[in-house]
């Protein structure tokens, strides 16, 4: 089995912007400013000149206009207004929400490495609510690349020649935005890696590039074991992770093995013999006994470290008989931080390996490439196991998964032609709350689904009003009394 050190394949993304004429047009607030100035000592300064050259330390734009021993009080003067004349008339330039909401997307950070002196920077993020884990000032050229590998930045995002300096002296990808001093030309010129018109084009950049990082970092971790076992559920994710492993190592050295329990509806089983069929990979269905172990039984708050440790337990015999040396599960990186999941903690302790989220790869990444690959499973709704509907505290018996999965597929069939995507029949003893897509509340008929689940056992049920969430039952295990 292999090593339970986990092993992550990719650094965490962090992406750094300039702030001048990358994120903001300070222009008309530094233009005042200067104006100020002008107004003050009555010096006459170009201020159209100063405000279409931006990126600099201010210092070098004083030493224009003003003698050496002049220039230290200036740049306090100037200082001393922004605060009140430059920060409010600074503008967010196009696609600056939707980069920053991009990076956060691919569990991401960003920072703001800027030559402008910290307080203002940190000024005019606040000002205009931008999404920013970290505000740097006081750098320019190459000496931002001292903050940027501080921060192990692997992009760096500016409008000046000095940020693509800035970039190189880091090891980062210099991106360049034609929305400073520089056209797109001269900034490819001078070296930039991505030049882009605006910040509008770079969430689907961004995108492109981090999901190919991503996928070179699964496919060369895959390609370092000579076979897996892949604990397949047919769910989009462990379905792309099953095809990734068959394209890294060949189909002949990977086996997918579905568990077969009560706790799996029965309606996966049989797409999910196909899948692997269709892959070329062996497929095995061994039967799991988490029925058995009394914690599962109890259905506590951890029901899913004893379900998941009777998995993995149960593939291992498996992997040994085929001489496999590790068995993979579909965890991804938006399950490590999903909060509260115990059987991920079961199949770590227990050696399992989870590629997808050692190559940071989403939920919405996996869908994407699963989509470039053409698999079936691209879009396919999430489908847990059939004891993530039962109420915490109810004791789980074969019957009430039978009940529950009955009663989902009445629903689902009802709702077939409204192209429903996700429903959920929660138990919560002998009522059940019934969870489908919230686009479909108010244009179905919510009484016949109401009895459609009635039919199958519960004396009481009712449509959710807020839809189908995932994990819902972890909101009453968190605030049992809300649900009383």
């Amino acid at each position: 089995m292999q090593s339970k050190t986990t092993v992550t394949d990719v650094p965490e993304l962090v992406v750094g912007f300039d702030l001048d004429m990358t994120l903001i047009d300070s222009r008309p607030g530094i233009q005042a400013v200067w104006d100020l100035l002008v107004a003050e000592t009555g010096v006459p300064i170009d201020t159209d000149l100063v405000v279409s050259r931006l990126g600099p330390p201010l210092r070098w734009e004083m030493a224009h206009w003003f003698p050496e021993e002049q220039i230290d009080a200036m740049v306090e003067r100037y200082r001393e207004h922004y605060p009140q004349h430059a920060i409010a008339d600074s503008l967010p330039l196009p696609g600056v929400t939707e980069s920053l909401a991009a990076v956060r997307a691919l569990r991401g950070r960003s920072v703001v490495v800027s030559a402008k002196y910290t307080p203002s920077v940190k000024l005019h993020l606040d000002h205009l609510g931008l999404d920013v884990d970290e505000p740097i000032g006081d750098l320019h050229g190459a000496e931002k690349g001292i903050a940027l590998r501080e921060h192990q930045a692997m992009i760096y995002v500016g409008d000046h020649t000095a940020d693509i300096d800035g970039a190189r002296a880091a090891g980062a990808v210099a991106v360049s935005v034609a929305t400073g001093p520089f056209t797109a030309d001269e900034l490819r010129a001078y070296g930039a890696d991505v030049v882009l018109n605006d910040l509008t084009e770079f969430p689907a950049w961004l995108d492109a590039y981090v999901l190919e990082q991503r996928l070179e970092a699964l496919m060369a971790r895959l390609a370092s074991y000579p076979s897996l076992v892949v604990a397949f559920s047919g769910g989009a994710d462990s379905a792309f992770l099953l095809a990734a492993a068959a394209r890294a190592i060949g189909p002949a050295n990977v086996v997918a093995a579905t568990a077969v329990s009560p706790s799996l509806p029965v309606a996966e089983l049989e797409p999910a013999a196909r899948f692997a069929d269709g892959l070329g990979v062996r497929h095995v269905t061994p039967h799991t006994h988490e029925m058995d172990r009394e914690g599962y039984q109890a259905n506590a708050g951890d029901r899913c470290y004893f379900c998941k440790a009777e998995l993995v337990e149960t593939l291992q015999p498996i992997a040994d008989e085929f001489g496999i040396a590790a068995i993979a599960t579909g965890t991804n990186a938006d399950d490590a931080i999903a909060g509260f999941r115990p059987g991920i903690r079961a199949a770590f302790e227990r050696g399992a390996i989870t590629p997808l989220r050692d190559a940071r790869l989403t939920k919405a990444q996996i869908r994407e490439a699963s989509r470039s690959w053409g698999l079936e499973t691209s879009d396919k709704p999430a489908a847990a196991c059939l004891s993530s509907r039962i109420a915490y505290g109810i004791r789980i018996t074969p019957n009430l998964l039978a009940r529950v999965d009955r009663a989902e597929q009445a629903v689902r069939a009802h709702l077939a032609p409204y192209g429903v995507q996700n429903v959920r029949v929660r138990d919560l003893g002998e009522s059940a709350s019934i969870e489908i897509d919230a686009e479909l509340l108010g244009t179905v008929d919510s009484g016949a689904l109401v009895e459609l689940v009635r039919a199958e056992g519960f004396t009481a049920a009712a449509v959710d009003p807020r839809g189908f969430r995932s994990g819902s039952m972890n909101e009453r295990l968190k605030e049992p009394e809300k649900y009383r």
